[in-house]
């Protein structure tokens, strides 16, 4: 009896080990030049910069990008309204907003997230271009 006991822990064990890792990851975090490669690779793909206002005004942007304030009251709200199954590229200052939001929409649902890893300033620190409002 303990034989088989130890043999249906072992099998149930292993088949959680595989599973794991075998489930593709549905957030990405990319550096500055992977993600750039992403998205212009990516025709279909949506750029969300979850910025305020002030900070796209005074920084700029990644060309092609929407803004969502993530900081917002109703941002989830907004996110709630995006088709949860297209690839989006999100990234805000540093990669702390970007990280919330990416977690938020893995467990709303969404398909495929990349994240600008170090965020907006990384972006800008590498020399990548930026357009002005």
């Amino acid at each position: 009896m303990k034989k088989y006991f130890l043999f249906l822990i072992t099998l149930l064990s292993f088949g959680a080990i595989t599973q794991a890792q075998t489930k593709e990851s549905v957030v990405i975090d990319l550096s500055a030049e992977k993600f750039q490669k992403a998205v212009s690779n990516d025709k279909a793909g949506v750029i969300i910069d979850l910025r305020t206002d002030d900070e796209i005004k005074s920084k700029g942007y990644i060309k092609g990008a929407i803004q969502l304030d993530f900081l917002a009251k109703d941002a989830e709200q907004q996110i709630d309204k995006l088709d949860k199954n297209k690839t989006y590229y999100i990234y805000c200052a540093a990669g702390g907003r970007s990280a919330d939001a990416a977690e938020y929409m893995e467990n709303q649902g969404f398909k495929k997230i990349f994240t600008l890893k170090k965020g907006f300033s990384d972006w800008t620190s590498k020399g990548l271009p930026v357009q002005k409002k």
